[in-house]
Order: C-alpha cells, then structure tokens, then sequence
C-alpha cells in the first residue's frame, strides 16, 4: 500500500465555482497508483468542495444563483457578521455543501464520469486564496 500527499492553493474571483479538476487529475496520474481512494479536503470554513458537471456553464451560474435565494447575503436574522454581510451566508453554504470528497480511483485515474469535474465552490463575495489538500492512498 502507498500513500501521498499534496496542497496546492487556488485563487477565487469571489463566489462562483473554479475547476480545480486539471491540477488535480495531473497530480494523481504522477503517483503510479492504479486503485485506490482521493480525498481532497478543502482548509476552510467558507468555501467548499463540489463534482458538478462540466459542460454546460449555465449549471454553474445556476447553482450559484440557487444558493444566493436559498442563504442570501444580510439576512438580519444571522448573529455573525464579523467579516460582513456575506460572511454567515458563506458559512452555511459550506455546511450545506462538502469540505470534502472521496473519489476511487481505477487503472491510475479519477473515476469521474464523462461530465463530471470537480470544483471548489467559493462562497465569499470577493477574491480568495484557498487551500486544498489531497491524500491518496493505494497500490
């Protein structure tokens, strides 16, 4: 059984969702693993860690706009708002999403499906750096 790691940072734009899936793909396909389990585990609290589809850019906009009517931004009712009006928003996002995935990997790479990718869904109004970490462990 092997194992590896990696960090790699990724700079946001504000909320919206940034294809993380080439950097990570490259990655896996230079370990010499050919089954096993990825996890990629996102380092923060308001941000998180999606496979979507990676055809359509409409499905994108559209989760993204469905997450702003469902935990809108200022909403008087959130008690934290240390870093703004976005700031609880981003929080519960994350919550309702994924900080972390659990992909198989078979004959060396992800087994996503044809139009699946994966995505760091950044939930703060403006530019980020984030962080993920990846494990892979297999033979």
């Amino acid at each position: 059984m092997k194992q590896a790691v990696h960090r790699f940072s990724v700079s946001t734009r504000g909320r919206g969702l940034v294809n993380i899936n080439r950097e990570i793909k490259s990655w896996v396909a230079g370990q010499g693993i050919q089954t096993g389990v990825l996890t990629a585990f996102i380092r923060h609290t308001s941000a998180s860690l999606v496979i979507q589809e990676n055809a359509d850019p409409d499905v994108l906009r559209d989760l993204d706009d469905f997450m702003s009517r469902i935990v809108p931004d200022g909403d008087p009712a959130y008690r934290h708002s240390a870093e703004g009006p976005d700031d609880m928003p981003a929080h519960i996002r994350a919550a309702l999403t994924q900080t972390q995935l659990s992909i198989p990997i078979i004959e060396g790479r992800m087994a996503l499906g044809t139009w699946q990718d994966i995505y760091l869904f950044e939930h703060r109004s403006f530019p980020h750096r984030r962080e993920v970490a990846l494990h892979l462990l297999g033979e």
